[in-house]
C-alpha cells in the first residue's frame, strides 16, 4: 500500500493504517523527544498526540 492510501484510510479511522503511519514516524518523534540529551516521555506522548491530530486533519 502506498503513502497516500495508507494516509486516506487513517483518515477514514481505520486504527491499522493510523497505528502503521505512526510506526513509520515513530524515529522521528522519538529523536524529537530528546532534551539535552534525555529522553522525555511525556514530550514524546505529546508529540504522538499531535501527529494523530495532524493525521486526522490533513488536507489530501
Amino acid at each position: 500500500m502506498n503513502f497516500k492510501e495508507l494516509l486516506l484510510q487513517a483518515k477514514a479511522g481505520d486504527d491499522k493504517a493510523l497505528t502503521e503511519l505512526l510506526l513509520m514516524y515513530r524515529p522521528l518523534l522519538l529523536k524529537e523527544s530528546i532534551v539535552d540529551g534525555v529522553f522525555d516521555e511525556d514530550l514524546f506522548q505529546e508529540l504522538c498526540i499531535v501527529f494523530l491530530k495532524c493525521v486526522r486533519r490533513f488536507r489530501v
